[in-house]
């Protein structure tokens, strides 16, 4: 496994993982993996492909020639993705996207074939995993685990809120009812279910900002990381 110090923050859809992760690893200055975009990316090629979803051998496939590029952000903003050759960043944050990827995230041959990909994202001097089982399956020895949670109302609202800024026209019941099915669908799966590692820190957001978050996270890894350096 890398030697490389890894930050692992997983959790439900919504929970704040993205943000927070971005944020963390501009902080440090390191590099960082949204491994759900990957999903996110292998579910949009293949409805443009026209690989049906139950296609398991095709998807596989697809994952692992995945032609995928994304841009380096200096701002901390979300970098642009292009898939291939296309940018298809807007793409990939559809509620439809995201429900398609957690369908092909089933599948344990396109977990396979990610694999390496993923962990290929750790190098110096350092790198945050924002994923829904990057403590558990991707980087099982990495420095610090932080699982961040909500409740499914919460997570919801703040979609519903993320999606009407981007002009998009949703249901905040709707929201409710498709992260409901996901949080099931993602956590009774066979391959890498969504749950905290045994070793996760575990972070209840539902009350917290994105800066109360940060601040707490930045506090563990300070506290963590110092303590790996005096070993």
């Amino acid at each position: 496994m890398n030697s490389v110090a890894v930050i692992t923050i997983d959790g439900p859809s919504g929970s704040g993982k993205g943000t927070i992760s971005r944020m963390l690893a501009q902080d440090l200055g390191w590099h960082f993996l949204d491994s759900g975009a990957l999903y996110r990316l292998v579910a949009l090629g293949a409805d443009k492909h026209q690989i049906p979803l139950d296609d398991q051998a095709g998807l596989a496939r697809f994952a692992r020639d995945l032609d995928v590029v994304f841009t380096h952000s200096q701002s901390g903003e979300e970098p642009d993705v292009l898939l291939e050759n296309q940018v298809v960043t807007s793409e990939l944050r559809t509620e439809t996207c995201g429900n398609r990827a957690s369908q092909v995230a089933a599948i344990p041959a396109v977990r396979q074939a990610l694999l390496d990909r993923q962990r290929a994202f750790a190098q110096p001097p350092g790198l945050v995993a924002d994923g829904r089982d990057m403590g558990t399956a991707i980087f099982p020895d990495a420095s610090i685990k932080i699982f961040l949670t909500a409740s499914a109302a919460e997570r919801a609202q703040r979609r519903y809120k993320q999606l009407k800024q981007k002009g998009f026209d949703v249901s905040l019941a709707a929201l409710v009812g498709e992260i409901t099915e996901r949080d099931a669908r993602d956590s009774q799966r066979q391959a890498s279910p969504l749950k905290p590692a045994t070793d996760a820190i575990v972070i209840d957001t539902s009350a917290m900002n994105i800066t109360e978050v940060l601040a707490k996270i930045k506090h563990i890894c300070q506290q963590r990381l110092a303590d790996v350096s005096q070993q």
